[in-house]
């Protein structure tokens, strides 16, 4: 009789981490879609109502049952859910003016980010190679954004301000991962969702200041209106989706070592510069394109430099 195998921590994290990024990626592309309809609150909102729904019925039975909502770390989850609003929020104003494929490599400087918070937060030792990484890494920022060009736009800030708010969700999800499950961490994700979704909606929702010549402030300030049909059975597979991958995401980085499973997230970037290419008609940049280059590369070998990092 042999023994039953099973798969490694690692390669669970990185199935989760591909599956999520996967969804995450159908979830900009419906929010960019409708960025020139639709209220931004009022989008994940309504996402945010279905995604509960969801997490309630298809994953608490099989996570503990109502037992999802027991925490003794409730303040660290609303402000992990609080990190999440905001990149969610800065990141989608960003789809709203910049190409999908530039404003998903923006935000990948993220895991660059988590090395320094790393170091800051977590008392973690980085090398000059880690660093040097880092520095190439912001350099691709730069060379996407153009600063000084007249191709630059301030909304190019946006996915830059949802990286580092996303560096600060993984840096959380480190501190309370070995005690909090991951569908606990999404149960509250959603909360936080909802209840800051509802108080904007009730300050901006009736579009009193819609009137906005920058696409990312009208969607920010556009008034709320009814769905059509079809947009709404959209909003709840957007609701299905954030579930799922938020799930998936916290499951990935809670058992799997972070160096490793982050590195499957940068499959989001050619899947982007795909739907941007073939969905909204968006012809990549060539010098953003090395841009792209130069923060991919310097992610991933930022990745690799943790990981043997972490085996020392």
């Amino acid at each position: 009789m042999t023994q039953r195998q099973t798969l490694s921590p690692n390669i669970v994290g990185s199935l989760c981490a591909l599956g999520s990024t996967f969804v995450f990626s159908f979830n900009d592309s419906i929010v960019k879609y409708f960025s020139d309809a639709y209220a931004l609150h009022q989008i994940i909102l309504t996402r945010s109502l279905f995604g509960l729904f969801f997490v309630m019925v298809l994953i608490a039975p099989f996570s503990g049952g109502l037992g999802i909502v027991k925490t003794k770390k409730l303040k660290q989850h609303l402000l992990r859910g609080l990190f999440v609003v905001t990149a969610n929020m800065t990141f989608f104003l960003g789809l709203a003016v910049i190409p999908l494929a530039e404003a998903v490599a923006i935000f990948f400087i993220s895991p660059l980010i988590i090395t320094a918070f790393s170091v800051i937060f977590l008392n973690e030792q980085v090398g000059p190679r880690r660093w040097a990484a880092v520095a190439v890494g912001f350099l691709g920022v730069l060379i996407v954004m153009r600063p000084g060009a007249e191709t630059f736009q301030l909304a190019s800030l946006l996915p830059a301000i949802a990286a580092v708010a996303y560096a600060s969700i993984h840096i959380m999800t480190r501190k309370i991962g070995t005690t909090e499950s991951a569908a606990t961490m999404t149960f509250y994700i959603q909360i936080v969702f909802i209840v800051v979704c509802l108080l904007i909606g009730l300050a901006l929702g009736d579009g009193r200041y819609s009137d906005q010549d920058n696409a990312s402030l009208a969607f920010l300030f556009r008034a709320w209106a009814w769905p059509e049909p079809f947009d709404l059975f959209l909003m709840v597979l957007l609701g299905l989706g954030i579930a799922i991958a938020g799930l998936l995401i916290s499951q990935a980085y809670r058992i799997g070592e972070p160096g490793f499973v982050a590195s499957f997230e940068y499959v989001a970037i050619p899947i982007s510069i795909l739907i941007g290419y073939f969905v909204f008609d968006e012809i990549p940049n060539p010098v953003a394109l090395v841009g792209v280059a130069l923060i991919l590369g310097s992610g991933l070998y930022a990745i690799a430099r943790e990981r043997k990092a972490a085996e020392r």
